[in-house]
């Protein structure tokens, strides 16, 4: 049933009500019980604080300290004074520079071993996602990719719900989460949970599924045979709603058997999430993929899905993690195949600066031109930095 305008004003002021209210008031505290969803996301974008929130001794030691109990202290009390305010309380969970930095010096420095920049640059990152997410999500602020990013136009009142949703799933206990440090990263992962922008966990694990005949065939595969690595075919996402692949989506693909049949490449990674037009339920990859197999017979266990991407920058990044998963020398050249126009760009200082802009680093070294759809490019392994700044792709 359809609610009017007076019945969701009721539902409003009596959820407004009860926003301070704990769930169990008058009962016994419930046991925390596990979330499979805000789990896989929670640990696909927050990996350090997620493992931070498995470690109760590790918390402790944390909270244990004064800085970081005075800095907390000062944020329970900022979003106290908000009262019954979703609002204001979605702005006070915002972490403030000063904020990001106590944490960040208080973490030991094996917190994060196997991020190269080391625990605090991971932190900073992690708290950064968080407020991204928050500013976009709850606080109405236009995303970085208003077209595919965010939750789209809504009605003013289904925003506040789904704020107001999100302030008491963070209050509420999660199993293995870290709201007993703050609640800030809980009330991101049920902002995206409501919005149904869980995008970043969508193919998960993603080694396995549509990946597993290329990851078993990678297993004992001798690189040394062939002189690429493989060949990482880009997207270029439709525009028209219902459409899998666009026009210059099939172009690459052409493009791209026709190299695999030369013989220098053993395997095709074909990256493009769900990004055009925004929230398609088609990802690029799986669309690219079945067309090689069912078009052009190019063998399922050659072909490797990247179906998270959304722009070149990530293409690149991405497509280098999945060669780092594989067990691909890194300091062996791959092969980028796309149409004239975009392989320009991958070229370009323009290209240079948006990595920069985005990343914060290259995913790897663009090399030699063969053609005016070709360019040989030398992934780099700082492409493994986990970044929820982008929360649907982090």
């Amino acid at each position: 049933m359809r609610k009017g305008p007076a019945r969701m004003a009721a539902v409003a002021a009596a959820a407004l009500a009860l926003a301070t209210v704990p769930a169990h008031a008058g009962a016994a505290a419930p046991a925390a019980v596990g979330d499979t969803v805000v789990e896989a996301l929670s640990r696909r974008l927050f990996p350090l604080l997620d493992a931070l929130g498995r470690d109760p001794s590790a918390l402790n030691a944390l909270q244990g300290r004064s800085e970081v109990a005075a800095m907390l202290r000062a944020r329970f009390d900022r979003r106290a004074a908000c009262g019954t305010d979703p609002g204001c309380a979605a702005q006070a969970m915002v972490w403030t520079d000063g904020e990001t930095q106590v944490l960040a010096a208080a973490l030991p420095a094996d917190t994060a071993k196997t991020v190269d920049d080391g625990a605090a640059a991971q932190v900073a990152r992690e708290l950064g996602g968080v407020n991204a997410i928050i500013r976009s999500y709850a606080l109405g602020q236009v995303p970085a990719y208003p077209q595919i990013d965010g939750s789209g136009p809504l009605d003013p009142q289904e925003a506040r719900s789904r704020v107001q949703a999100a302030l008491w799933l963070s209050q509420t206990v999660r199993a293995g989460s870290v709201q007993a440090l703050d609640p800030s990263v809980d009330f991101a992962l049920t902002l995206l949970d409501g919005s149904d922008r869980i995008d970043a966990i969508g193919y998960e694990p993603v080694l396995g599924g549509l990946n597993a005949p290329a990851m078993k065939r990678a297993r004992t595969f001798d690189w040394k045979r062939f002189r690429y690595s493989a060949m990482i075919v880009t997207g270029v996402g439709p525009e028209v709603d219902g459409m899998p692949l666009s026009p210059f989506g099939k172009y690459h693909l052409r493009l791209a058997a026709q190299r695999f049949a030369a013989g220098d490449a053993p395997f095709l990674i074909v990256t493009g999430g769900r990004a055009h037009p925004r929230a398609t339920r088609f990802a690029e990859a799986e669309q690219m993929r079945s067309a090689l197999i069912e078009r052009y017979g190019v063998p399922a266990d050659a072909i490797v899905i990247e179906p998270y991407a959304r722009h070149t920058t990530t293409n690149l990044r991405n497509a280098t993690r999945l060669l780092m998963a594989m067990g691909a020398p890194l300091e062996k050249d791959t092969l980028i195949v796309c149409n004239p126009g975009q392989s320009a760009y991958i070229e370009s200082a323009t290209f240079v600066a948006r990595n920069q802009q985005d990343l914060g680093y290259m995913p790897g070294k663009v090399g030699a031109r063969l053609s005016a759809t070709e360019l040989e490019f030398r992934p780099s392994s700082l492409s493994a930095r986990v970044d929820p700044r982008d929360p649907l792709d982090p």
